[in-house]
């Protein structure tokens, strides 16, 4: 095989391996079946959320996933794949499942969520759970509540002490 093909396949290998190392979710979906415009319709609500969405050679990707540890992704890296990367635990799973339910030719095959090979149903469970910015408010309410609700006493008895 010519160096240079060699050299291209070793520089591709470690790309998909970085990107599998820094995302958070990286998820492995077959696009079998859907039309160009459904697929440009995906990849722009996966870019809206800042999720990068690749094909790459199954191959490749298995070389590199051995290369992390994550051997059991093979099972999952048959047939035309993509893989969407992001920087949020939730969001690709949620993206993809919410499509994948309008879009039967879509099918979620698993992924690695926070440096562990996930299954198609930890996915889906993870689709469930809010995004990063819903989990953010949902704590903020939580901290706040004491405090509202610390205040609301207080008006409380400045009033009845206002009334006696």
């Amino acid at each position: 095989m010519n160096q240079s093909i060699i050299d291209t396949k070793i520089e591709l290998v470690g790309e998909i391996t970085a990107k599998l190392r820094e995302a958070q979710s990286s998820v492995i979906v077959e696009y079998r079946g859907l039309t160009v415009a459904e697929v440009t319709q995906l990849r722009r609500q996966l870019r809206a959320e800042g999720i990068e969405f690749k094909v790459y050679k199954n191959s490749m990707t298995q070389r590199a996933a051995d290369e992390l540890g994550y051997g059991a992704l093979a099972e999952s890296l048959t047939g035309p794949n993509a893989i969407a990367f992001g920087s949020d635990a939730v969001a690709p799973s949620r993206i993809l499942t919410k499509f994948a339910k309008k879009h039967k030719k879509l099918v979620v095959k698993g992924g690695v969520v926070e440096g562990k090979v996930v299954d198609t149903d930890t996915i889906k469970m993870l689709s469930d759970l809010p995004g990063r910015d819903g989990m953010i408010a949902m704590l903020l309410g939580c901290l706040q509540s004491p405090i509202r609700d610390f205040a609301y006493a207080l008006k409380q008895i400045a009033e009845k002490q206002e009334q006696q």
